[in-house]
């Protein structure tokens, strides 16, 4: 667009500046949100239900009855939830029962559950009803009366029992964890790394990504691990993992007694991971072509060359899955051309040639998307608006901090993750049982501001996966060429990949698909190791050509088994293997370093 005559490029860069410093104050104000976004899905609601009459006499009808209600279970002190409520842990101490806290945890249920109806107002997009039952159920989990000292009974009575050791105890802890919090602000320096942070509660390399291994491959946004074996024979098809890059891959290689990559090597498979780099300032520039041709497929290329197969297992988590998906059905349709004579038009640029990439055996998605319709609690964070003042956050650094990322996550469950522990620590001064998962989870890592911006727009804001837009290398990707079996795994409480969406693969694929849906959330229920108490899955499989069946109907019906799904994991890509062969050797000449390698061990306080 041409300047006006009386403006020019050299008064509109500060005139934009002065605009993204505005909207970054604002930006910070509503905790890394839009603005915009926040309140004119506020305004939506508000006119809508401003224009229905009828409605607003229903809603109060429905306060009025819950009020009620509330104020007879307070008065009676049953501990037990209302009908339509789902058993709180945060009211579970018996001494719920007693008033005046029954009265306090009944009209807060009330209150709960007067929002869950208000917020649905005809004629709102579905967005803005998202936004405004998600905001809503976010301040009320603020205001719980578990979250306060005097209005919660069992901090009460502790703090008395104790002398008001435990009301001390909760003081030191926010000490603690204020005076961290201040450490880490004061280090920003580029070079931050594992020395200049304070420690991690589980060493990496020792504690935690500790199985055996040699880093075999390395470029400027990899290494690739080769895990040692520890069995006789193994399968000829190797085994890549590829994790998601918004985590350290060793959330699959934690403590051995948890960790998916030693489970995969004890069972006879020649493992291979990829590690991302952590990305800093320079890296701004990396995007989703680089992630998909110098990551996954690079990956691919180096495992075939350093142990000869023509035929590989792949899986990949969470983004990663994301990632592999978008290879397998790249490769499908290169595979499908070249069956029907034709030559797939590829870019000089490509990093890695058609010719040096392996056919797949088979693909494992674990807790991975790839129609983003319905991407659960994350779509409040992604419309145009939400995206912009992303970009213009990430502008000023270069990329989405770990920080940042944690933050997100923790604000869509934020009564387990925030208020919970707050209450805990805080307030009854327990100290936090660590674990490897805790440990992992503060390992946060960073995204490159263009891959990060290109992931959302394209793939959740405008699902170019889903409708077969999507193009990697100048070719067209659609999922329907994907012809690897799949299994494909979802697990039932999970906010980051809800199950529903992860099983809404079967309509863009036509291939052999095996669907598990375990029990656990997005992490726990992916690291299920055998032998772990309290863990289920269901599983199913159909062939090509399989008719459509809805979740819930495929829910009701697919067969459900105790213990850990790993185990039915292995069975079925051992289903899909050769015969054990002596595994292969590792190339001295090969070997850059031992596990975990040094792309893992890069930390930065932000």
């Amino acid at each position: 667009m041409p300047s006006l005559p009386w403006t020019s490029h050299a008064t509109e860069r500060p005139l934009k500046k002065l605009d993204d410093q505005v909207h970054a104050g604002l930006a910070d104000l509503a905790m890394g949100l839009s603005p915009i976004s926040l309140a004119l899905a506020q305004a939506d609601w508000a006119m809508h239900l401003a224009i229905s009459p009828g409605r607003q006499l229903h809603l109060a009808q429905q306060a009025l009855a819950l009020s009620l209600q509330g104020a007879l279970r307070g008065v009676q002190g049953r501990a037990d939830a209302p009908d339509h409520e789902v058993p709180d842990t945060r009211f579970a101490d018996p001494a719920w029962q007693n008033w005046p806290f029954s009265a306090l945890k009944a009209g807060f249920q009330a209150s709960e559950a007067w929002w869950r109806e208000a917020a649905q107002v005809d004629g709102m997009t579905h967005h803005h009803r998202h936004l405004v039952d998600f905001f809503a159920r976010q301040s009320l989990d603020a205001l719980s009366p578990s979250n306060w000292p005097w209005t919660n009974p069992t901090v009460l009575q502790s703090g008395i029992a104790s002398g008001g050791q435990t009301w001390i105890k909760g003081a030191q802890r926010y000490l603690e964890d204020w005076r961290q919090l201040q450490a880490q602000q004061l280090c920003r320096d580029p070079a931050c790394t594992e020395d200049t942070l304070a420690p991690l509660p589980f060493a990496v390399g020792h504690d935690v990504a500790a199985t055996p291994g040699k880093v075999v491959f390395r470029n400027t946004l990899i290494e690739l691990i080769q895990y040692l074996p520890t069995t006789e024979q193994v399968h000829p098809e190797p085994l890549l993992i590829v994790p998601s890059c918004i985590m350290k891959y060793y959330i699959l290689d934690l403590s051995p007694e948890n960790s998916m990559v030693r489970y995969l090597v004890q069972q006879g498979f020649t493992v291979f991971i990829l590690s991302w780099r952590n990305p800093e300032a320079a890296d701004r520039d990396l995007g989703m072509q680089d992630y998909l041709q110098q990551g996954v497929m690079a990956a691919l290329s180096a495992v075939q060359q350093r142990t000869g197969a023509e035929r590989i297992h792949a899986l990949g988590y969470c983004l990663g899955g994301t990632f592999l998906a978008i290879v397998a059905a790249l490769l499908g349709g290169r595979q499908r051309a070249a069956l029907s004579a034709s030559t797939p038009h590829r870019r000089r640029s490509d990093t890695v040639p058609p010719d040096a990439l392996p056919q797949l055996a088979s693909v494992t998605l674990l807790a991975a998307q790839t129609d983003f319709s319905e991407p659960g609690e994350l779509g409040v964070f992604i419309d145009e608006d939400q995206l912009k003042t992303l970009r213009e956050s990430m502008a000023n650094t270069g990329y989405l901090s770990g920080k940042a990322m944690g933050g997100s996550f923790q604000f869509l469950n934020s009564r387990d993750l925030v208020w919970s522990r707050n209450t805990r620590r805080y307030l009854l001064g327990q100290d936090e049982v660590g674990n490897d998962m805790m440990s992992w989870n503060a390992d946060v890592t960073r995204l490159p501001e263009r891959m990060h911006s290109e992931y959302l727009s394209s793939l959740f804001l405008n699902n170019a996966l889903a409708i077969g837009h999507y193009r990697v290398a100048n070719e067209g990707v659609a999922l329907i060429n994907l012809s690897a079996p799949l299994l494909v795994v979802g697990t039932a409480r999970d906010h980051v990949s809800p199950w529903r969406s992860v099983y809404k693969i079967h309509l863009l694929t036509d291939t052999h698909t095996t669907f598990v849906l375990a029990a656990g959330g997005h992490n726990a229920g992916i690291v299920s190791e055998p032998g772990h108490p309290h863990r289920s899955y269901q599983m199913d499989s159909v062939d090509k050509g399989h008719p459509w069946v809805s979740p819930d109907d495929w829910a009701a019906q697919a067969p459900r088994y105790e213990g850990s799904w790993w185990t039915a994991m292995s069975a079925w890509l051992k289903e899909r293997s050769s015969p054990a062969v002596p595994p292969p050797a590792i190339d001295p000449a090969q070997v850059l370093c031992d596990a975990p390698g040094t792309y893992v061990l890069r930390r930065y306080a932000d």
